[in-house]
């Protein structure tokens, strides 16, 4: 007897009960309505593509998380996010694309990290992004966070908050200190809620600047308040560097246009303090966060960029997009069990035929299908009980049970699961009822 190989998932990789399952698709379909209900057109690419494409803008970090391989003589890997084969996918339809473009994207991305609680190998990203052809307007950056307000609303949530900043303000500021370098001070700056303030201010003075500079990058990223408060505190700083000046004229421009969707104030608000790590995010940046569960983190994120594509082509393709990780939050509001599995059958109802009368069953099924009643038939043998025990395992509402009595009459005992009410019904009666 050959040895039996351990059934077993990987590590970092996500699989689900059904249940389970069905709520995750629950939450796909939710954000895909939302995505779809706002004009996002959907677009897939491939899982895999050359490497050459995937490492266009350099190796470091993600040639190191990559799944590489080759096949004959194509070196290929598995795509590690959905912004790269955006990238390569405007460039290769771009005359048979309408600009500005708006897509979404839902689909599983891949990277070789290593695997923990609630981060994983294999997830699934939804991406949406407007993509211009040589510029784009500002207006376009308040409709990421109706977006991410409707979805998240209709998941369920109700305290949620979408911070909003401007990068272009935060880099005007630092070159008003005498900084023109920012990108590190902007990564250092983006971890102040994890690290605390002491820390960003150590580390700011490891990168080279003095007590001085780190004392007022911390000061200025600390300013809170109302939106109008936010606005008022940074005319009082009477900075006079352009770049300052075109973020801050933006991150107003932005706030209106959200007030003008009728956002509430409570749900989308300035905060200095977001600054997005990854480099190429330019303007407006986003982070949504749920208010009662802090420990679960950003749940939603991302910003505007300057060109999406210039690895690929020579033409102009600036954007703004944000990007939910559906499989780590899924994760996460699980384990903190803010959702829960209900009991819930993807069907109406299960016709259960006595011996001998499958066939009839399955013209009953048909009968039903036709009308609009999602129904299944039990076509395994064994005694009744039985029956009915799979029927409530799948928590299926309703049952038919049907017979010799049952197809000379053409009237069927309809039991409901979970009172034990029983009714003897036509099958239009039935059809009525369920619906």
């Amino acid at each position: 007897m050959s040895q039996k190989v351990k059934a077993s998932t990987l590590p970092g990789f996500l699989e689900l009960l059904p249940q389970d399952q069905i709520m995750f698709n629950e939450m796909m379909d939710t954000i895909r309505r939302n995505f779809e209900k706002h004009g996002f057109l959907p677009i897939d690419t491939p899982a895999i593509e050359r490497s050459e494409v995937l490492l266009a803008k350099g190796g470091g970090n993600t040639e190191k998380q990559m799944y590489r391989f080759k096949k004959g003589d194509t070196d290929m890997s598995l795509r590690f996010d959905l912004t790269v084969p955006l990238a390569r996918y405007t460039v290769e339809h771009f005359n048979e694309l309408s600009f500005p473009f708006r897509r979404y994207h839902i689909g599983k991305v891949y990277r070789g990290e290593k695997a923990q609680r609630g981060r994983f190998r294999e997830f699934y990203q939804c991406d949406i992004d407007t993509i211009g052809n040589g510029s784009i307007d500002i207006a376009n950056d308040a409709e990421f966070p109706v977006v991410i307000y409707h979805t998240f609303k209709e998941l369920g949530f109700e305290d949620f908050t979408i911070r909003i900043n401007n990068r272009r303000l935060l880099k005007g500021f630092y070159e008003s200190l005498g900084i023109s370098d920012s990108v590190e001070v902007l990564r250092i700056v983006d971890k102040i809620d994890k690290i605390g303030k002491e820390n960003v201010k150590s580390e700011l003075m490891e990168l080279g600047l003095n007590e001085d500079q780190a004392d007022r990058i911390v000061e200025f990223t600390l300013i809170e308040g109302s939106t109008e408060e936010i606005f008022k505190a940074l005319e009082d700083l009477n900075i006079e560097n352009e770049i300052f000046n075109i973020g801050f004229n933006e991150l107003k421009q932005v706030m209106n246009y959200i007030e003008e969707y009728d956002v509430p104030s409570k749900n989308c608000v300035v905060d200095l303090k977001i600054a997005r790590g990854l480099d190429y995010y330019t303007g407006t940046v986003y982070e949504t966060s749920l208010d009662n569960y802090p420990n679960v983190g950003s749940v939603c994120s991302g910003g505007r960029y300057d060109d999406l594509a210039s690895h690929y082509t020579d033409k102009k393709l600036p954007g703004v997009g944000l990007s939910i990780g559906l499989s780590r939050l899924f994760y996460q509001l699980n384990e903190a069990k803010i959702i829960q599995a209900k009991k819930k059958s993807l069907v109406d109802l299960i016709v259960i035929p006595m011996d001998g009368f499958i066939d009839a069953g399955i013209r009953l099924v048909s009968k039903f299908r036709n009308s609009g009643i999602d129904t299944i038939v039990y076509t395994e043998e064994g005694k009744l009980g039985k029956k009915f025990k799979y029927a409530d395992a799948l928590n299926i509402p309703y049952v038919v049970v049907i017979g010799e009595n049952e197809v000379k009459t053409e009237r069927y005992t309809l039991r409901n699961m979970e009172t034990g009410d029983q009714d003897e019904l036509t099958v239009e009666e039935i059809v009525e009822r369920l619906k």
